[in-house]
């Protein structure tokens, strides 16, 4: 299959991931009147969501080594259609954090499956392009989530959401069976003990290079969850901007992913991806420590805006580059390794986004430095990754 068709395939895969989480975050006042919740309630919903994200991978990409990439990731997508619908008739916030659980491990096989099967086509350089490829066409999804969740809105109440990310998961299992599934070649698999499913984790977590790289990935990516949990509060509520100015940002920050990864695509023509990669850690780290500025001198949403757009932006090198490296090392255990993967990434960030959430106290300051910690830790495993990474395993 062409690398073009397979990176759209895989990326509206992903999008999926991006389209649960930012799509409903213009209607947290309107759910949170509706079901009666505090705005830190409604904000829980995506760190459970978040968080059975990451728990689920942990079973799904064994599974997905032992019995193949369609059925994990074909079952994934069905109980999310289910999932979808449940919370667009949720009646409580109880309900609503229930179904949104259920979301989660249903996007988790989804997810999982995903840098997987790009593991089982590609290695090296070739994977990472792949993986920015899918990114840069997965960026879609976040760009327009906010915008089609307000949308949604002008026509009417929030659970239609939700009934469009149903419809959707529905539309990309059907297109996924004919145009991916019939025509990707299957690599070969052994019928391996049911007890390896648990322990071929031990193999991942003896590897420190890899851990090295989980690690990273899982500290990046909270410094970004905390800001998208708490994105509505700080554009909408703090700074009282309008939901077209919201979804407008939030937009920009994509606009900024894309760009990085196109650049990075031309970057890996002449770099290591190792080496690009910790320069993004780096400047990453530079831009965060530039918005703890702004918060603490009651710099104008702009200011702020203009630190999230290029802190956010690195997202777009740091993620394929770090996921090619990490999983370079088990090319026979690629489910198993980007559950590792995504389970840490995931879990952590929606630990750590659920614990800003209880201590923001409704102020700026407080998201922006536990961002920061986020990132200062992404720095150090970054500095200390190795200089070129060589499939050894």
């Amino acid at each position: 299959m062409p690398q073009i068709q397979l990176a759209i395939l895989l990326g509206m895969t992903v999008a999926l991931g991006p389209l649960a989480l930012d799509a409903y975050l213009p209607a947290f006042p309107d759910i949170s009147d509706a079901l009666g919740a505090s705005h830190g309630q409604i904000g829980l919903t995506l760190s459970a969501y978040v968080g059975a994200l990451g728990l689920a991978q942990l079973v799904g990409g064994p599974l997905s080594d032992r019995y193949g990439r369609q059925q994990v990731l074909l079952g994934g997508l069905s109980i999310f259609v289910g999932a979808a619908f449940m919370v667009a008739h949720a009646d409580t916030i109880n309900q609503m954090l229930f179904w949104r659980v259920i979301q989660g491990i249903g996007g988790a096989f989804c997810a999982v499956s995903v840098p997987a099967i790009v593991r089982d086509q590609s290695q090296g350089s070739e994977a990472a392009r792949l993986f920015g490829l899918i990114g840069l066409i997965m960026f879609i999804a976040p760009a327009l989530a906010p915008s089609i969740g307000s949308l949604l809105l002008t026509i009417s109440d929030w659970p239609a959401i939700f009934l469009m990310l149903t419809g959707y998961a529905m539309v990309l299992a059907v297109i996924l069976h004919f145009a991916l599934f019939r025509r990707l070649p299957r690599p070969e698999r052994e019928s391996t003990p049911v007890h390896t499913l648990v322990t071929n984790y031990l193999l991942v977590l003896r590897h420190p290079v890899t851990m090295r790289f989980i690690g990273l990935q899982a500290l990046c990516f909270s410094a970004m969850m905390v800001f998208i949990t708490h994105a509505s509060f700080i554009y909408q509520e703090w700074f009282g901007l309008s939901k077209a100015m919201f979804s407008g940002l939030f937009a920009a920050n994509i606009g900024a992913m894309a760009c990085i990864n196109l650049l990075n695509r031309r970057l890996l023509n002449r770099f290591e991806s190792v080496d690009i990669l910790r320069v993004s850690v780096f400047l990453q780290t530079v831009a965060i420590i530039a918005l703890v500025l702004c918060a603490w001198a009651a710099a104008p949403y702009w200011a702020v805006a203009a630190c999230i757009i290029v802190a956010v932006g690195f997202m777009g090198a740091i993620v394929p580059n770090n996921m090619a490296n990490a999983l370079e090392f088990f090319p026979h255990l690629g489910g198993t390794a980007a559950a590792l993967l995504g389970a840490s990434q995931f879990t952590i960030a929606g630990t750590i986004s659920a614990i800003s959430a209880t201590l923001s106290g409704g102020s700026l300051l407080p998201i922006v430095l536990t961002m920061a910690v986020c990132v200062s830790g992404a720095a150090v495993l970054a500095a200390g990754a190795p200089g070129a990474v060589r499939q050894i395993a």
